[in-house]
């Protein structure tokens, strides 16, 4: 048998399966070769194809639970699109895994080219930044130097080594961000009275900072600043909370959009009641399509986030915890098999980041809030986002 180079695959075929009844891998792999033998003609048999090098190694992942078995297949192809698509195609005509009836359904055909793609993107970038620019007149030198400068003048600070301006200790007054391209972005534009908290624990020398400082929390423009910004003001004492403009990130605003946002920051108490009320609409819309769709869901107390915050362990990888009223984990499965959860059972949606594709599922099952530990690009909606 050929073995496939890595450096010649092309595509990655990803399928999932679900059948009624326990088998193994083999049976999975002979399923794949001998029901789709004779199906697309010799010149596309999957064993023929594995033996040329045109195919790789069949991966095969599954569970068996509660009699039923489900799983993940992953096939490399070294084959042109077109063929690749036509072999993932023959694949979801399999309707037996060893005795058993099987649903096998293609999950994703992605471009295993593309992080090569990214990697000469990014080395074309640092060569490109290598090459000295005879061209570059003083003005642009003085600019380049003097940002390279600042840039160049953050420091790690606090026990946790938060990336932070040179000045945290001496002013009375501090900007908290999100990250270290947050800060990066302040320092470039001349802001030197920053810090920024770098991952989704909250940092305990912010919470110590704003004992003897005042602190304003700065945000990104999006659904998930809220989010932090309700979080930050659970740890510590913020006196006022300025936003990117809508859609925006911190780390990407020119000097005058900083500048700006800053102007405009309003108390955090302002800032968390707007939110509140906002959150309060929301809720009533949703009470709303509950009494439409028969399901009616219990508001959410602080002793529910207490208990979400103890499950966080439970999670594997990037699955979801699917909890009913009584904070019960009723499964711990993929996004991609959440429609097969009883939605009166989906009470909360729990992942380690809420992309968009958890949160549109979440609405489908009109489940009461995600809890999530970071939060991706999240545009509005009316579930409620329980930041832990």
């Amino acid at each position: 048998m050929a073995k496939i180079s890595p450096t010649s695959i092309k595509y990655s075929i990803i399928a999932d399966f679900v059948a009624d009844g326990p088998f193994q891998k083999p049976d999975v792999i002979g399923a794949l070769f001998g029901q789709t033998e004779g199906l697309l003609g010799s010149d596309m048999e999957l064993r023929e194809l594995q033996k040329e090098g045109k195919i790789g190694r069949i991966e095969v992942e599954l569970n068996t639970e509660g009699g039923k078995t489900t799983g993940e297949i992953m096939i490399p192809s070294a084959l042109d699109k077109t063929e690749t698509t036509i072999i993932a195609a023959s694949l979801e005509t399999i309707d037996k895994i060893g005795p058993t009836d099987a649903k096998i359904t293609i999950k994703d055909i992605s471009d295993v080219r593309g992080s090569k793609r990214d990697y000469i993107m990014e080395r074309a970038k640092a060569l490109l930044a290598g090459i000295k620019n005879e061209g570059m007149d003083s003005t642009e030198m003085e600019t380049e130097l003097r940002e390279s400068t600042r840039v160049s003048k953050a420091i790690e600070y606090g026990v946790e080594g938060l990336a932070a301006g040179p000045n945290i200790d001496n002013d009375a007054e501090i900007i908290v961000v999100e990250g270290r391209a947050d800060v990066v972005n302040m320092l470039k534009h001349g802001i030197k009275n920053v810090i920024g908290m770098q991952g989704t624990k909250f940092p305990k020398t912010i919470a110590t900072l704003s004992k003897t400082k005042e602190l304003t929390l700065f945000v990104d423009g999006d659904r998930g600043g809220k989010l932090i910004a309700q979080n930050v003001c659970d740890n510590a004492k913020i006196v006022y909370i300025a936003t990117a403009p809508d859609g925006k990130e911190v780390e990407e605003l020119a000097g005058k959009e900083l500048l700006q946002a800053l102007r405009k920051k309003v108390s955090a108490d302002v800032f968390l009641r707007d939110i509140k009320r906002s959150s309060y609409n929301n809720r009533s819309s949703v009470r709303k399509e509950e009494m439409t769709s028969g399901i009616i869901r219990r508001e959410l107390v602080s002793d529910d986030v207490s208990k979400l915050r103890e499950l966080i362990s439970e999670i594997k990888g990037k699955n979801v915890l699917v909890l009913n009223e009584d904070l019960e984990i009723v499964k711990n499965i993929s996004v991609s098999r959440l429609s097969s959860v009883d939605a009166k059972s989906a009470f909360i949606l729990m992942v380690h980041v809420a992309t968009k594709s958890v949160i549109q599922e979440a609405e489908r099952m009109k489940s009461k809030a995600v809890a999530a530990k970071t939060f991706g690009k999240v545009s509005d909606t009316d579930i409620q986002l329980v930041s832990l």
